[in-house]
């Protein structure tokens, strides 16, 4: 499934800082900015 501008987000589960996962449905009526950064993470 393609996300399209303007429409919710389905919903996943990643792990926080903290090892534990974080449900984007449990976040509902927070507002949550999703950010990717590829090579942050990698010695460049």
């Amino acid at each position: 499934m393609k996300p399209r501008v303007g429409k919710p987000a389905p919903d996943f589960t990643l792990p926080s800082h903290l090892d534990r996962p974080v449900r984007l449905k449990d976040l509902r009526g927070w507002n949550v900015v999703l950010a990717f950064f590829p090579l942050a993470w990698t010695p460049v």
